[in-house]
């Protein structure tokens, strides 16, 4: 593959901002994963471990202002927006390190030998081990979170698995400043930097999910980019665990009740959500299902008040401004779709916000209007109308997987009274996590979330964001009537590293 400068872009003007770094070839990938290869054995040593990660946090909130100030020239973000999200990314690298040090994730089960049991138990120790190398693929609306310091990585490096980062192209300037931010703190500890592996380029993405040694894959991008990195890490002569976020609709259904109760709430509400970092969340609602009559009116009033007070934007470059417009002139041709206030062009580099409304009956049936069932990155939704609940069923039930799904429920729906335990199972279906008199954009760092869903929403079963993101780079190994002298620390029963388990079908913490 040949070699390609790699420039920082500034999305607010278009221009070329300075060379950061070049294109790796397939030998210099290599060379990346071998050397990450070589640092598995540095991370062994769980307090080694947690003790780097919580030196990457430290390192990161050290150079906040600089970080900040380059990821602002690249994504143009707001230092608003950055600064909270550097936050968030050295809170999670701190919460996997205490993840770490109490060590529920190893799931350490202990049996010993039971000769009447039918049939007969052997003496069994079970705990979970790194899978190895793991190739992270950033994303380009989280240059912090979902980046090169991101939760893939802080997750893997926990289990004990270096990394690898294919970086955006959105941001490589800030993608260098962090590695060697995480680099450094590895230093702290004695671990080689090759511990956290970082590459440029789209061939270089290509090379690095094929390479042997990578063990497993995180992708966090679109349903095209992802589902080629999907199928590529199914096609190796030994396939990987590729667990990979590639799109999501995200639904609203808003109840008749809820609309007359607080149409003025939930339409500003919505306008905020949907505009929300310009539209560049991945759990931006895309699809609302509003009732016709005069409480959806009151709804679509507020929202068209809310909406049309919003400053325009620029998106993270302009490829994506490209397809946002391409993309919202192609729904306005369809039939019977309407825009109270229409998305576009803010300027030569901006984006204005807007929604559009079409009949819940349009998205009954396969047609050309299924457009409308498909993500569009940016400041825009999609407000149906619907007649009746069987027709808001109906749509519901043509829908892919999701991130998100969310109701609005009245106040009398939300005590249990009417259909809202009946809504609340007919969502659970769509996707992984399912909102309640609430909006799904902010994504919460913590040990019960789950940021996954069917697909397309993600290709695996499990979250990216939450303490049990660790799991994916696990994997469970049993031995089988091992002497002591030959078990791991872990499995022995006097239990040197004070670590929970279940001994003999007890659970002991």
């Amino acid at each position: 593959m040949a070699a390609a400068p790699v420039w920082s872009v500034d999305p607010r003007t278009g221009k070329q901002r300075e060379q950061v770094a070049v294109e790796a070839t397939a030998q210099e990938v290599d060379a990346v994963v071998r050397a990450a290869h070589a640092a598995r054995g540095a991370l062994a040593d769980r307090a080694v471990r947690s003790a780097f990660l919580r030196s990457a946090a430290a390192g990161l909130d050290a150079a906040r202002d600089g970080l900040v100030d380059t990821a602002d020239a690249e994504t143009a973000l707001g230092p608003v927006r950055l600064t909270g999200e550097l936050a968030r990314t050295s809170f999670q690298l701190r919460a996997f390190a205490g993840i770490v040090d109490e060590g529920a994730f190893l799931d350490v089960v202990i049996d010993h030998p039971d000769a009447t049991a039918t049939p007969p138990i052997p003496d069994l120790r079970r705990y979970k081990v790194p899978l190895g190398v793991v190739a992270v693929y950033s994303a380009s609306n989280f240059p912090f979170a979902f980046s090169v310091a991101g939760g893939d990585t802080a997750s893997a490096l926990a289990a004990g698995c270096p990394v690898v980062v294919k970086a955006h192209p959105d941001h490589p300037a800030l993608s260098e400043l962090v590695a060697k931010v995480l680099r450094r703190a590895a230093a702290e500890h004695g671990i080689p930097d090759g511990v956290v592996g970082l590459v440029h380029g789209f061939e270089a993405g290509v090379e690095l999910i094929k390479h042997p040694l990578v063990a497993a894959a995180g992708f966090t991008g679109s349903v095209r980019g992802g589902r080629a990195l999907f199928d590529a890490a199914a096609a190796r002569p030994v396939p990987i665990p590729f667990h990979g976020e590639l799109g999501s609709l995200n639904p609203v259904l808003v109840t008749e009740a809820a609309a007359a109760e607080r149409a003025e709430e939930i339409g500003a509400g919505l306008a905020g959500s949907m505009t929300m970092g310009v539209g560049q969340f991945c759990v931006k609602p895309g699809l609302v299902l509003v009732p016709s009559g005069a409480a959806g009116d009151g709804l679509v009033k507020s929202l068209t008040d809310a909406v049309s007070d919003t400053e325009a934007g620029v998106l993270l470059d302009h490829r994506m401004r490209d397809n946002f417009l391409a993309g919202v002139a192609e729904r306005l041709r369809l039939p019977e779709v309407d825009s109270p206030v229409t998305p576009g062009a803010g300027g030569e580099h901006s984006v204005s916000a807007g929604f559009l409304t079409v009949p819940a009956s349009r998205l009954v049936d396969e047609g050309a209007h299924d457009l409308l069932l498909e993500e569009c990155f940016g400041p825009v939704t999609v407000v149906a109308r619907y007649a009746d609940e069987e027709e808001a069923a109906a749509v519901l039930s043509r829908l892919p997987g999701n991130l998100t799904a969310t109701v609005q429920l009245s106040s009398q729906e939300a005590a249990g009274h009417g259909r809202g335990p009946e809504l609340l199972a007919r969502l659970t279906p769509l996707a992984g996590r399912v909102v309640v008199n609430a909006w799904p954009t902010g994504v919460a760092v913590a040990p019960a979330q789950h940021h996954g869903g069917p697909y397309p929403a993600t290709t695996s079963t499990s979250t990216s964001v939450g303490g049990t993101a660790i799991e994916r780079w696990l994997r469970p190994v049993v031995y089988q009537n091992a002497p002591t002298a030959l078990l791991p620390a872990e499995l022995r029963d006097e239990n040197p590293l004070g670590l929970p388990r279940r001994f003999n079908g007890r659970l002991e913490r």
